[in-house]
């Protein structure tokens, strides 16, 4: 418990003194009293353009200069507040309308207090960093104020007296000193009015005997000018449900008290909640204690885990294991009944309904093949919640009335675009205008007795299909941060801007512990249209007859600074996206695209690695200097192939280029001499026309040797440079792994190599898997090595950073290149793991002496866990990028194609289309055909499709597709339709 002292005065004019007396218990039972010393004072500013009086106290930036205050002279009036108004709100206005404060349209001039904004740390802190972004978006006018810390708004905690009573205090006496302050500052004139926002009756009640502007949030916005759209951003949960007694859908978690003990005792298990792909009923979780992932079948045992979350689960007994499914279950096949109204003991399904469900599941966990069983779990608690903000439309099914004038409030179903998301209840005025809209929404709930979770409405991104809608969707959908670089970002960027050169005198400081390699033959080798240009590369012969080689790299560490305004976002945003008509920049575009910019012609700051290389390429020795280059020409892979094959060109610079490509050969064949596996990835290339960035046609892209040759330089950089700042750092050296998946992930695969095309997939090493994908081969069929190698790369865990710390030196292993240790350092421009390692490179060279950031594990730990979640979602977002573009471009045309079966089910089939890159499934309903009238033999992956079709569908299997394309119902996303041919 903590109690305060009364204040004293130092002295007649100076701080105040509070003493906070903490009361704790120490392990051996004794009481332990911690006295500690709040200085108040009466100095800390209002911050309003109206009080000449704070002026005097204005706070300094570094420069000694006064900052600007933030609150408006001129705030917004409203109806109820003509003469304008600042609001304060408490800490559950923001936990509940936090994506109303957001909205740029309204909700300006507001006091962030000290207390509300650590009550709001302490109970989200997604939220919390929201809180804090706001209060630096200018426009927005967000102020943090210290009331803690100002004398006459300070509140000592009375005897008795709960702490969020306390809390709710410091707030009225916050507002009624506001209040207070700006009369007097305004000198007779009218002030703007002080209002509190808060939705606890018993605050709101105090407020009004006190004569002080009270009011709740949804009455505050009622009186708004966009009222309809921002009533439904907020959060009903505290009055959507009435009392009585409603019927229990799903378990009651368990206590945490019981989780914990359950842990510690290893009863529970915890780990991430993943949904299948290809049956919403069935989820698994991967635990270390178990080779293979257990699964939860069912949505009783789910019991309200949505994929990603931490969730703690309970092993069911072993009669009850189950084998995966054979079955495609789809969510909307099941939920066309439901009510989306249905509360407080309505049953949600029929219970027809019901019992088809329930036989739907069993139908899943059928299986003929013992040794398919898995263990199965339920989950008994969440232990932390993975919630986001969702990309969806609006079920038309579920919406009563779709007058787009009604005002009528109504409870709706959205769909999220990611289908291993639930539908999401969502009570709504505007739900004829939402239809067609691609909509955000957030989950506040899922409560027992509601069969789905319940959220709110956030914004419009537009109609569906749209390019601007669809894009910033998948933009949200996987978190990327897309808005315009901030202010105190850009006065990071260099002064002379795009006049910014390579300083001509060596004494400049810019050039001190440079080599100057301007005289290298240097170009690089990029994709088509490459503007950020990271690496560069040269090659020329030595007198000993070996080479001298080089990777030149671009220096963004000279520009970006640790802990700098750009340092920070760049950390935050991870790497560069990119998607097939735009990319979304880690750094702003005059760095990224011209002064790191390895561009041709001109004088760039680089960090060079060389290397002495013979000619059966083997490394001498290797040394890393920061330099200047000036490249002499800039390829797509494209021109520099067919330079390399001219056989009339005999120039240094293609001499140069033809002398790396005979290296890059061996230094492959050495990679998978060692065992690094060739995987694959269905890749194609959309097509755009150039003024309207409208699909034309989708291609498969074509790698070349050209590609290799800047693939096997990058590798060997990166190799190099982690050794070299590992040996300098082995405790901090920020590094990249990729772990030796488990056996056990290839089995499926293996079995069905064995059984359909008597082939052996071995995967007792990296090498043993190199050389068995080899063998792979069908001669009558070349796309099924790669169809292999696709479904092998499935099988794979996922490369991660890491901080050397904390792994041991055998588990640095990168799996896929077969090397003992490996690192990002080619890229700064693009990711911000190489930035980092440019920066411990350098100290490692003793260029510069490294930044205190640098030296912490936890925070490296911190930034590695980001750059992991960034890297991946950049991938997912790019991908999904190109989906959408390949179903626009496959519009309105109907075409037959050669595809391939992936996997099979009992009720339909996988296919991927090599030309597209796609994979869909195909259902036995889409062919017309009755699931009854087929027959599906799972230990030879084999449907025999019955009815008017009659034909046998088997896994491997090359087939002719008809496609169209069509909107899809459950996700809004237009995406291919395929048929037998």
């Amino acid at each position: 418990m903590t109690s305060l002292k009364r204040p004293w005065r130092a002295d007649g004019g100076g701080p105040e003194l509070a003493s906070k007396v903490y009361v704790r218990s120490t392990k051996s039972g004794k009481v332990q009293k911690i006295v500690r010393e709040v200085y108040l004072r009466r100095d800390i500013p209002c911050s309003s353009m109206l009080c000449e009086a704070c002026l005097k106290h204005a706070p300094s930036n570094s420069q000694n200069q006064a900052q600007p205050f933030v609150l408006s002279a001129k705030p917004a009036g409203t109806k109820r507040f003509p003469q304008g108004h600042y609001l304060i709100p408490d800490t559950n206005a923001f936990l509940t309308g936090m994506d109303l404060f957001e909205v740029e349209s309204a909700f300006h001039d507001v006091i962030v207090l000290q207390t509300v904004l650590e009550e709001v740390r302490n109970r989200s802190l997604p939220l919390y960093h929201r809180l804090v972004n706001l209060t630096k978006n200018e426009s927005k006018r967000f102020y943090v104020f210290f009331n803690e810390f100002r004398a006459e708004t300070h509140v000592l905690r009375l005897p008795g007296e709960t702490i969020n009573d306390r809390n709710d205090r410091a707030v009225r006496a916050a507002v009624a000193w506001y209040a207070g302050h700006l009369a007097m500052a305004v000198n007779g004139r009218k002030p703007p009015a002080v209002v509190m926002i808060s939705d606890d009756k018993g605050n709101l009640a105090k407020a009004k005997a006190e004569k002080i502007d009270g009011m709740k949030l949804v009455e505050y916005v009622s009186h708004l000018d966009d009222a309809t759209h921002l009533l439904d951003m907020i959060s009903e949960l505290h009055e959507r449900r009435p009392g009585g007694k409603a019927e229990m859908f799903y378990p009651e978690y368990y206590s945490m008290s019981k989780l914990l003990t359950g842990i510690k005792a290893g009863t529970i298990h915890q780990g991430i909640f993943n949904i299948s792909a290809y049956n919403f009923l069935e989820g698994s979780v991967h635990v270390p204690a178990f080779e293979k992932s257990l699964l939860i079948l069912g949505r009783e045992n789910a019991n309200r885990a949505v994929s990603g979350d931490v969730v703690a689960i309970e092993i069911l007994p072993k009669d009850q294991w189950k084998a995966p499914s054979s079955k495609l279950v789809e969510e909307e096949s099941l939920d066309k009944n439901d009510n989306p109204d249905a509360e407080d003991g309505e049953e949600v399904v029929t219970e027809r309904d019901r019992r088809a469900l329930q036989e739907e599941v069993r139908q899943t966990q059928r299986s003929t093949a013992e040794n398919r069983l898995q263990p199965t779990a339920r989950v008994v608690g969440v232990i932390k919640r993975n919630w986001r903000q969702y990309v969806g439309h609006v079920d038309r099914d579920s919406v009563k009335s779709t007058d787009k004038h009604s005002r009528q409030q109504q409870m709706v179903f959205v769909r999220p675009m990611d289908r291993r998301i639930p539908k999401i209840r969502m009570r709504t005025r505007q739900a004829g205008e939402l239809l067609g809209k691609r909509i955000l929404v957030t989950i506040d709930a899922w409560d027992r007795d509601s069969r789905y979770p319940f959220g709110h409405f956030v914004r419009s991104l537009g109609d569906l299909e749209t390019k601007g809608a669809e894009t910033e969707a998948l933009l949200l959908e996987y978190d990327v941060q897309y808005r315009p670089f901030a202010n105190a970002v850009l006065d990071c960027l260099p002064r002379e801007g795009h006049d910014w050169k390579v300083p001509q005198e060596k004494a400049d400081p810019g050039w001190q512990g440079r080599r100057d390699l301007r005289d290298l033959i240097v170009c690089s080798i990029d994709p088509v249209g490459c503007v950020d240009i990271d690496d560069a590369l040269h090659a020329r012969p030595l007198p000993n007859g070996n080479y001298e080689v080089g990777v030149h790299i671009a220096d963004v560490s000279h520009f970006v600074k640790p802990n700098t305004a750009m340092d920070k976002e760049a950390s935050i945003r991870g790497t560069t996206v990119y998607l097939v008509d735009k990319r979304i920049d880690m750094l702003p575009m005059l760095l990224g695209t011209d002064l790191c910019s390895l561009k041709p012609y001109v004088e760039r700051y680089a960090f060079s690695v060389l290397w002495e290389i013979d000619s059966d390429a083997n490394i001498i020795n290797a040394n890393f200097t920061k330099s200047v280059i000036r490249s002499r020409e800039a390829f797509s892979y494209e021109q520099a192939q067919l330079r390399i094959d001219d056989a009339s060109q005999q120039d240094d610079l293609t001499k140069s280029m033809r002398v790396l490509m005979m290296l890059s050969k061996k230094f492959k064949q050495k990679r998978m001499d060692a065992g690094a596996l060739n995987l694959a990835s269905p890749e194609v290339r959309v097509e755009l026309e150039s003024e309207t960035s409208d699909p034309i046609d989708v291609k498969t892209k074509q790698a070349l040797d050209t590609n290799s040759l800047v693939e096997e330089f990058m590798l060997l950089a990166n190799t190099s440079v982690a050794a070299k700042v590992y040996t300098a750092f082995p405790q901090t050296a920020l590094l990249r792994r990729h772990a030796a998946p488990p056996k056990s992930n290839f089995e499926d695969l293996a079995v069905q190599l064995k059984v359909k095309k008597g082939m052996t997939l071995r995967s007792d090493s990296s090498k043993a898997l190199a050389d068995s994908l080899d063998t792979c081969v069908d001669p009558t069929v070349p796309f099924f090595n790669t169809m292999v190698r696709i479904l092998a790369t499935r099988c794979m865990m996922s490369a991660e950073y890491f901080c050397a710390g904390t792994q041991a030196y055998p588990e640095f292993r990168h799996y896929g290149l077969a090397s003992e240790i490996y690192t990002h350092f080619t890229s700064p421009i693009r990711r911000y793991a190489d930035l980092e390692v440019h920066r411990q490179l350098a100290a490692a060279i003793e260029y510069e002496v490294l930044h205190q950031s640098l030296h912490s594990r936890a925070k490296l730990e911190a930034v590695c866990k980001n750059i992991n979640v960034r890297h991946r979602n950049a991938q997912l977002a790019g991908r999904a990028s190109v989906s959408y573009y390949v179903g626009q471009a496959l519009k309105g045309r109907s075409l037959v194609e050669e595809a391939y079966v992936m996997r099979v089910f009992s009720n339909g089939f996988v296919v991927i289309v090599p030309r597209f890159g796609v994979e869909d499934v195909v259902r036995l309903k889409d062919l017309g055909v009755d699931e009854k009238e087929s027959e599906f033999d799972g230990d030879r992956y084999v449907l025999r499709i019955g009815g008017e079709v009659r034909r046998d569908v088997e896994l491997f299997q090359r087939v002719k597709v008809g496609i169209t394309d069509e909107l899809e119902e459950s996700t809004g996303k237009r995406k291919i339709r395929l048929r037998l041919v």
